[in-house]
């Protein structure tokens, strides 16, 4: 799974000029889902996510993290994060889990945000959708995690 994560004054997210998701300070989640992925690959990004530490504290420094600020989330599902270019003009996404796979694990990453005390604002799968997105720094952040998680004997 992948997260384009950008830290934002606010967020919105709109589908068919109907308004679905809105957050304030906080940040706005884009994610995508491989082919391989799994609900335990969407739990172990959300809990990356929500500890991510791109907030200032006292010093300047990112020192803090969305838990920490107790701040919001707005996550919108964007499957051409898995887009290769490598060949051609246009992008192959072969490599992105097909709608019924992704789906759930968007939701899963949501939920498990929620889980962690965090206000979720969400996007509509699948939709065509107009995202506001008020980039505070400019900070924009890309997450990995892989499939499998590294094992103990190798390093991360």
């Amino acid at each position: 799974m992948r997260a384009l994560i950008q830290r934002v004054s606010g967020g919105a997210v709109s589908v068919n000029g109907e308004e679905v998701g809105r957050i304030g300070r906080g940040i706005v989640v884009l994610v995508g889902v491989g082919r391989d992925d799994t609900s335990e690959t969407a739990r172990r990004l959300a809990e990356r996510t929500a500890n991510l530490r791109i907030f200032p504290g006292p010093g300047g420094e990112f020192d803090r993290s969305l838990l920490d600020e107790q701040l919001a989330a707005l996550v919108i599902s964007q499957f051409t994060l898995y887009a290769d270019t490598r060949r051609g003009r246009r992008p192959s996404f072969i490599d992105a889990a097909p709608a019924e796979a992704a789906a759930p694990l968007v939701d899963a990453f949501a939920d498990r945000l929620r889980q962690l005390g965090i206000a979720v604002a969400a996007g509509r799968f699948g939709a065509h959708m107009l995202v506001e997105i008020w980039n505070d720094g400019p900070v924009t952040v890309l997450l990995e995690e892989p499939t499998r998680p590294p094992s103990p004997d190798r390093p991360s």
